[in-house]
């Protein structure tokens, strides 16, 4: 099942990071971005599962977002004045930090895909090796391939190949879009990135 989300954010540079981000950690969302609220209102508003929105619009529209307030995230930039219990993701957090804020977001119960269990693999889920797994839990940590191949007791191109195997089995090119992947799967756990 793909779940719909809207990015309502005017700074063109900020939205398209998080849909990057957000098509790296949610592959099978669908994730539309809106320059101002008037975009997401000619639109279908309601048929999004989440709102990634900015300060200066939520306060510009508060009622409407207060109305979907599990469904609503703010995008701040550090600011202090945005009301508790409206969830928050600092935009002006390094990557990691930012992937670990969202994975904080998923372990308290907001998941962007609306789960509150793990979701089971589905049978259409690539299947990793375990030595793959292994590969996969070391490049997240941050070796490069040399140390992986030293780490394992294999060689360099073997290194590499499994890299481009998990790679392709995954559809994830970025070292960050592969430790959520690793992260939301139970692999590694997000303090030891």
């Amino acid at each position: 099942m793909t779940s719909e989300i809207a990015i309502i954010e005017r700074n063109t540079l900020t939205a398209l990071g998080l849909q990057t981000i957000l098509e790296e950690l949610i592959p099978q969302a669908v994730i539309r971005v809106f320059h101002s609220f008037e975009e997401l209102i000619d639109d279908t508003p309601d048929m999004y599962a989440h709102y990634f929105v900015s300060t200066a619009i939520y306060f510009e529209h508060t009622a409407f977002f207060l109305e979907r307030r599990p469904k609503s995230i703010v995008l701040s930039a550090g600011e202090s004045q945005i009301p508790i219990g409206v969830p928050v993701l600092n935009t002006f957090l390094p990557q990691e930090k930012l992937i670990k804020a969202f994975m904080n977001m998923r372990d308290r119960g907001h998941e962007m895909t609306h789960h509150r269990t793990k979701p089971q693999p589905q049978s259409d889920t690539p299947t990793l090796s375990a030595r793959e797994i292994e590969v996969l839990v070391l490049v997240t940590k941050g070796y490069i391939n040399k140390e992986i191949a030293d780490k394992l007791n294999i060689g360099l191109t073997t290194v590499i190949s499994h890299r481009k195997n998990i790679t392709e089995k995954l559809g994830i090119k970025s070292v960050s879009g592969l430790a959520i992947y690793a992260v939301m799967n139970g692999y590694i756990d997000a303090d030891s990135i």
